[in-house]
């Protein structure tokens, strides 16, 4: 379901995409920097570290902006080949492997 989610998403970007070309692919690893952006603000709101704000972020706001992150990166994977949850698969297959 996610890369079901993940490739409906991407090909409704595509079609919103107000570059041509691979601009659109490029905007989309910004859109990727932003999101762990977003994580990195929840995590300094969890534990305060902004003095003016105190604490603003749960620990349930820090995954939600990791499921985020997730989820965009999957979408730009559908960028750059063809079958990006084949290629998931084995890259995490490959990393897998170097556990034991």
């Amino acid at each position: 379901m996610i890369w079901d989610h993940a490739k409906r998403v991407n090909g409704w970007v595509q079609a919103h995409d107000t570059e041509n070309g691979r601009s659109g692919q490029h905007l989309r690893i910004v859109k990727l920097m932003e999101e762990v952006g977003e994580v990195a603000a929840a995590v300094i709101g969890v534990h305060g570290q902004n003095p003016r704000k105190g604490i603003t972020h749960s620990n349930h706001d820090v995954c939600s902006e990791l499921a985020d992150v997730i989820i965009t990166a999957m979408v730009a994977m559908h960028d750059y080949v063809p079958d990006p949850e084949r290629f998931f698969d084995e890259h995490v297959r490959l990393r897998d492997s170097r556990l034991r």
